[in-house]
């Protein structure tokens, strides 16, 4: 007997990709491959198993990506200081091009002839992954269900879902859900009244932050120590790219920190409005930016905020294994040796503020600053340098 052909479906197990599970069997004469890339989002292993097998597949893959996401993805865009339009620090544009890389080796691993995804018709995800599948496997299919089935809306999905005997979820105040997206570093909320730019954002929808008001009435203060540009440990003690994140998401979500309410430009041109929550990111990327300012070089720190933007906007459009990216990350990166020392962090209410800056690094020099102390600096140049920079000005 010929064996079927495969599909390997990205799964969460929850109701869109239950659904599109579904539709999978009904339109294709295939076995379904589920496959769960853990990359620290809110995720119950034994409910994405025994769903999946509810609907007759044989093969789920769960694979644990965090230390990975974190390392290889999460730290190179800190490094960048990568924050898209001001405020939104790339949650979940930086998981993407993980998930595609990892989904494309298990379909070439099980001889899939396709991949799907769950993400909608309008959003900047279908692009993120599509670009992802087509770097590492440009011969496989690509199956976008929002793009083809004739499921035209949140209420069409559920509709199906009860005809299907589907699971539908709820939310904490009992309606169908908001669309959420979450992992170690972020939290995503979007949709129904937030879609209104003029509505509030409800405090129920916050989901690892504390309302800055319920926040302690005392100052937590936290020290994160850097090696080459990466955090490596807290308050003088090692941990795993995983652990650091965790235990800053902890402590900056108890203070009120990291959250973003934001009303964007997706690539497809569409104007959405989404809440994010980045409290260990937000810690981080504070962090990063005090500790280089005291060990790199004004041309080198120039350099990184003038190519940011543009960087930003490659992660954000799906764009992380380009040629561009790749050659802007070497800029990211020139003298990331040269990053060590701690930075120490006072967290109050929402607010954050650096309480100390220890480096080794002789880029920054108490002498030559000083008002007490005027001989490590020449001032008689001054009057030379000024000249010069009139010239260029007639220019």
């Amino acid at each position: 007997m010929k064996s079927k052909k495969r599909i390997v479906l990205a799964y969460s197990g929850g109701l869109d990709t239950s659904i599109i599970l579904k539709w999978l069997q009904q339109r294709y004469n295939a076995e379904i491959i589920c496959y769960t890339a853990d990359i620290g989002q809110e995720i119950n292993k034994k409910r994405i198993v025994s769903n999946a097998k509810k609907f007759g597949v044989k093969k789920v893959i769960i694979n644990n990506l965090k230390n990975m996401f974190i390392k290889n993805y999460v730290f190179p865009m800190m490094r960048g200081h990568a924050i898209y339009e001001g405020v939104y620090l790339l949650g979940t544009s930086i998981a993407r091009p993980l998930i595609a890389k990892d989904q494309i080796r298990i379909a070439k691993k099980y001889k899939a002839f396709a991949v799907a995804h769950g993400a909608t018709g309008k959003g900047n995800d279908q692009v993120r992954f599509e670009l992802g599948y087509h770097y590492f496997g440009p011969k496989i299919k690509v199956i976008a269900p929002w793009r083809i089935w004739n499921l035209k809306s949140r209420t069409d999905l559920i509709n199906y879902a009860k005809r299907h005997d589907i699971p539908i979820p709820k939310d904490k105040k009992g309606a169908s859900p908001f669309s959420v997206d979450d992992n170690i570093f972020h939290t995503s909320t979007e949709g129904k009244i937030l879609e209104n730019p003029r509505n509030f954002a409800p405090e129920f929808i916050f989901q690892r932050t504390t309302s800055p008001k319920k926040a302690p009435n005392k100052e937590t203060f936290i020290t994160i120590n850097f090696k080459n540009g990466d955090p490596i440990g807290i308050n003088g003690k090692k941990f795993s790219p995983e652990k650091i994140l965790t235990k800053l998401n902890l402590v900056a979500g108890k203070n009120g920190i990291g959250r973003v309410d934001l009303v964007e430009n997706r690539f497809l041109g569409i104007k959405s409005r989404g809440v994010y929550e980045t409290p260990g990111g937000t810690l981080l990327i504070k962090a990063h930016r005090a500790i280089e300012s005291v060990t790199l070089d004004r041309e080198t720190m120039h350099k990184k905020d003038s190519i940011m933007p543009r960087y930003a906007e490659l992660i954000y459009n799906g764009y992380w294994y380009s040629k561009e990216r790749f050659k802007l990350q070497k800029i990211v990166d020139l003298k990331k040796n040269k990053v060590n020392g701690s930075v120490k962090l006072k967290l109050y209410k929402g607010n954050i503020t650096i309480q100390s800056r220890i480096t080794k690094s002789n880029a920054y020099s108490i002498k030559k600053v000083s008002f007490e102390e005027n001989k490590s600096f020449n001032k008689s140049n001054v009057e030379k340098f000024i000249n010069s920079h009139k010239k260029k000005l007639r220019n």
